[in-house]
C-alpha cells in the first residue's frame, strides 16, 4: 500500500512541477546563425523550490523532416523567476550528429536551409518528467546573395559567345555544397526582365555549375542581334535553394532585320480576348510564342457580325520560340470596315486570338 502511495505522490509532484516551468526559445527567424545560438532561451520557474532540469534539442530539415542532430544539455538548476540560458549554461552538451551537413565545431555556422528546432525541458533525475516543449522553424540564409558581374546590365556585346561571371554569396562557410544554376531567356515585347525569366522557355541554361563563370557554348542556340536577353543566377546548397541574383539584360550588336525592326507592328496573340483591336488592309501581322513547340497549327478567321461564321481557315508553319507572322487575307470574302476574330489552335488545345477591323484598299 505504501508503495502505491509513493508512486501516486511522485505523479502529483511531476504534474505540479510540469505547470511550474515555461520556455521561450530565442532564435532569429532568418539570417546567418551559429550552432551555439540554438541554446538561446528563457526559462521561467514558478516553483518556490529549486528545480533541476535538462534541455533536449532535436534539429531537423524543415523540408524533408530528416533529423540532423540531437543534443542534451548538462543539468541546470532553476530557481523561482526567470533564467536566461546561453551556450555556456548548457555546456557540456552531448551531441549526436545524424547528418554530415552539420558542422561539428561548437561555434560553427549552420548551412543554408530551412530548419525546425524542437526542444523538451525534462526533470533531471529518475523521473525524467516532461516539463515543457516547443518547436521553432527558422531559416539560415546568406548575408549577401550572389552578385552579377559581366556582362553589365543593359550592355551591347560585340561577341555572340559571351562569358557570364558573378560573385559568390557571403559568407562562404555557411555552404557545404555551393553550386549555381544559370538561366538565359529572351525578353519579349511588353515583358519586364523578371517576367521573362519566370515565364519564357530558356534559350540556354547551365545547372549545378561549381564555377563562378559560364562560357556560352558555340553548340547552343545562336543569339540573335535583333533580340534582348535576360539572365540570372541561382545559388544552391547541394539540392536546396539558397539565394538568387538580380536579373540583368544585354543584347548582341548587329543590324536588326526588317521584320524585327518592325516588331511593334505585330499584334501579340493572347489566350484571353481583351478590348484591343488592330486594323488591317492587306496582310495580317501578328506575333505568337510557340511554347508548345508545334511545327504547324490550325487557324481560322471568324466574322463577328455574321453569326460567328468562319470565313477563312488553314494551317500555319511555326518555328521554336517567338514567331512574327504575316497572313494574306482573301479580300473578296472580307467586308470593308467589319470586325473579325483571328485565332489559332495549338497542340495543347489552347486558342490564341486577336480582333481586327478589315479596311478594303480602294483603287485610286
Amino acid at each position: 500500500m505504501k508503495k502505491y502511495l509513493w508512486i501516486y505522490a511522485c505523479m502529483l509532484v511531476a504534474l505540479h512541477t510540469q505547470a511550474q516551468v515555461s520556455m521561450t526559445v530565442q532564435l532569429p527567424p532568418a539570417g546567418v546563425m551559429q550552432k551555439s545560438q540554438l541554446w538561446n532561451m528563457l526559462l521561467v520557474s514558478a516553483s518556490s523550490a529549486p528545480v533541476n532540469v535538462k534541455i533536449m534539442l532535436r534539429l531537423s530539415d524543415a523540408q524533408t523532416n530528416q533529423p540532423l542532430l540531437t543534443g542534451i544539455s548538462r543539468t541546470i538548476i532553476l530557481y523561482k523567476g526567470a533564467k536566461q540560458i546561453r551556450m555556456e549554461d548548457a555546456n557540456p552538451v552531448q551531441y549526436e550528429y545524424l547528418s554530415t551537413a552539420v558542422d561539428r565545431d561548437v561555434n560553427g555556422l549552420l548551412a543554408t536551409g530551412n530548419y525546425q528546432a524542437c526542444y523538451s525541458i525534462v526533470a533531471s533525475g529518475h523521473s525524467g518528467a516532461l516539463l515543457a516543449e516547443d518547436c521553432i522553424p527558422f531559416t539560415v540564409e546568406p548575408v549577401s546573395p550572389p552578385l552579377l558581374n559581366t556582362p553589365a546590365n543593359g550592355s551591347v556585346l560585340e561577341t555572340a559567345l559571351p562569358q557570364f561571371a558573378w560573385l559568390p554569396p557571403a559568407p562562404l562557410n555557411i555552404f557545404k555544397d555551393l553550386n549555381y544554376d544559370m538561366v538565359l531567356v529572351e525578353v519579349r515585347n511588353g515583358q519586364s526582365p523578371a517576367e521573362a525569366v519566370q515565364q519564357n522557355i530558356p534559350v540556354f541554361r547551365a545547372m549545378h555549375n561549381r564555377n563562378i563563370f559560364v562560357n556560352y557554348p558555340s553548340s547552343a542556340m545562336a543569339l540573335d542581334t535583333a533580340k534582348n536577353y535576360a539572365w540570372t543566377i541561382t545559388a544552391n546548397n547541394g539540392p536546396r535553394y539558397a539565394a538568387q541574383t538580380e536579373v540583368w539584360t544585354f543584347r548582341i550588336k548587329g543590324i536588326q532585320n526588317r521584320q524585327a525592326a518592325n516588331a511593334n507592328a505585330y499584334m501579340q496573340l493572347k489566350k484571353e480576348l481583351g478590348a484591343s483591336v488592330t486594323s488591317s488592309s492587306g496582310p495580317l501581322y501578328f506575333s505568337y510564342s510557340n511554347d508548345a513547340n508545334d511545327k504547324t497549327v490550325q487557324y481560322e478567321i471568324i466574322a463577328l457580325q455574321e453569326g460567328s461564321n468562319a470565313i477563312q481557315h488553314g494551317k500555319l508553319s511555326l518555328a521554336v520560340g517567338d514567331n512574327l507572322l504575316e497572313l494574306g487575307l482573301k479580300g473578296s470574302r472580307l467586308e470593308d470596315r467589319k470586325t473579325y476574330l483571328f485565332r489559332l489552335l495549338n497542340s495543347r488545345h489552347e486558342y490564341w486570338q486577336m480582333k481586327f477591323i478589315y479596311t478594303r484598299q480602294h483603287k485610286q
